[in-house]
């Protein structure tokens, strides 16, 4: 089931959260992934555990550009509307 874009601003939050076990409390859409301090291999889990949560696969080289928590959501988007 596809979810809001807030929906999935507070999953991306909620998660990153819980793998880096750190607190993310204001996050948007704007705010660049590599400023959150997660390492690749932490941002690998986060999108794995968001993939399993919304049921949803992610291509690689989708992954590959993601700059911005927007990145992120545009890229579920995507895989929601195929």
């Amino acid at each position: 089931m596809a979810k809001s874009r807030a929906e999935l601003l507070e999953l991306f939050r909620k998660t990153a959260g819980e793998i880096v076990e750190r607190e993310f409390p204001v996050l948007t859409e704007d705010t660049k992934i590599a400023e959150l301090g997660i390492d690749s291999l932490g941002m690998l889990e986060v999108i794995s555990a968001l993939e399993r949560e919304l049921t949803v696969q992610i291509p690689d080289e989708a992954l590959a550009g993601l700059v911005t928590i927007r990145d992120f959501i545009d890229a579920v988007e995507k895989r929601f509307a195929v």
